[in-house]
């Protein structure tokens, strides 16, 4: 037996099965799909997944594949999800109620409601609410573990940067974005001749399907291998910059709907479209000038804790009591401390996205009450906003950026197949699928 949780499976069933002799009509509540190392992908979070999927195809008037190409593709997420879930709790990665609830308020204001109106909008979906809040946790926990992973893997060198910003500048191209979709037809583990022979002749068909009018979007949520799979291979707008250098280069000066492929990668053949092609949006980016205390919960003290102690900081800041500063200077632990926990000017989306959003809803001068982001609680006071012009503003912190962007997708695609290829995943195949 080669995984012991397979071996625990059996032994339930068996004891299911005896007690059949005893209870009549047993009902089926729900069942293994998949072992994934030492845990498993139930049948229930497969249908949870597809409902949601069908309900948001149907709103946007979107055609799904067949329902087993759906399930296949739903099925790869789910073990990829539940491979990186694995890797989070072995590093230790968590995410508290607190900060849950942060983001889950921050998703209603986003959506001009109020987290009790939001409840109540899912719930009217059919969906469970607290099954909701499970999977944004999920969500936030997966998104962490792989910005954590990649980080280690991507290194961005100063020279790197300094031909970007001269490509830029040389490029007319740099003011136009480009919406890409994307379908990889995927290489097995270790492939031979044979293997990428096959994958060759399976891409130029859906070159052929795609040439006769067939829908890209519904071919890539059947046949790719690629992260974006279930969106229909929909990679979103980036401009020419921020794009890996191979798609740049075939969608430079071209038409919208072109489409390109079968290229070869290291991961299998990709197929690119030009869904569309618009000029640059953001012409102008907003700074902040903040400061903040920070304070890390520990074994000895504990989230509520930290939260109350921040809490009574912002009543004497507001009674005029204490100076931010002093506070910042004797309390944060981060380390702005010796600077008052001043953060200078800076580009707010650049900060841990409870931060962000903390900030965004703060008047100059005013103190934000005790919130949690990835790194502890913080109470934060909004000092300054300033728009700078962002089309002049070509320096060394967005050319960076937008390299570290195009290697993240490429080293996120080669990160999840490893772990795929290390990870023992045994799929439970019954009569009925």
């Amino acid at each position: 037996m080669k995984n012991p949780l397979k071996l625990l499976l059996l032994s339930s069933a068996l004891i299911f099965a005896t007690s059949q002799d005893v209870i009549a009509d047993e009902v089926e509540l729900d069942r293994v799909a998949a072992i994934v190392n030492d845990g498993v992908v139930l049948e229930s979070e497969i249908t949870s997944l597809i409902s949601s999927i069908t309900l948001q195809a149907k709103k946007n008037n979107q055609t799904l594949p067949s329902a087993r190409a759906l399930r296949i593709q739903v099925m790869e997420k789910l073990i990829n999800d539940a491979i990186i879930l694995q890797l989070g709790e072995r590093m230790g990665m968590q995410i508290s109620d607190a900060q849950l609830d942060e983001t889950l308020s921050n998703m209603a204001q986003d959506n001009n409601m109020s987290l009790e109106s939001f409840r109540d909008s899912i719930i009217s979906s059919g969906e469970s609410y607290e099954k909701y809040r499970e999977n944004v946790r999920r969500e936030l926990i997966s998104g962490e573990v792989r910005r954590a992973s990649l980080s280690r893997r991507i290194y961005i060198s100063p020279q790197d940067v300094s031909n970007l910003l001269l490509e830029m500048k040389e490029k007319t191209s740099a003011d136009i974005e480009y919406r890409l979709g994307h379908i990889l037809i995927e290489f097995p583990n270790n492939p031979g001749q044979e293997d990428i022979n096959a994958a060759k002749i399976r891409a130029e068909k859906v070159i052929e399907l795609l040439e006769s009018g067939s829908d890209f979007a519904r071919i890539a949520m059947t046949s790719s291998g690629g992260g974006r799979a279930l969106e229909g291979g929909d990679l979103g707008w980036k401009s020419i910059n921020e794009m890996p250098t191979l798609f740049s280069k075939l969608v430079d000066g071209k038409e919208k709907g072109s489409v390109f492929g079968p290229v070869r990668t290291g991961l299998g053949f990709s197929i690119v479209k030009l869904v569309d092609i618009r000029g640059r949006q953001v012409v102008e980016v907003e700074e902040v000038k903040a400061s903040h205390i920070l304070i890390e919960p520990s074994i000895i003290l504990s989230e509520a804790k930290a939260e109350a102690m921040l809490q009574g900081f912002v009543d004497k800041l507001n009674a005029g009591e204490a100076d931010f500063a002093e506070l910042a200077k004797e309390h944060s632990d981060g380390p702005t401390a010796t600077r008052g926990g001043d953060l200078g000017w800076a580009d707010p989306s650049k900060y841990d996205p409870a931060f962000t959003n903390a900030l965004a809803r703060l008047d100059i001068d005013e103190i934000h009450k005790p919130f949690r982001s990835s790194f502890g609680w913080h109470i934060a006071k909004l000092t300054g906003r300033r728009t700078l012009d962002a089309t002049s503003q070509m320096n060394q912190n967005r050319a960076y950026q937008m390299l570290y962007n195009r290697k993240f997708g490429i080293e996120g695609a080669r990160w999840i197949k490893e772990l795929r290829d290390e990870a023992y995943v045994e799929i439970i195949q019954t009569e009925d699928k």
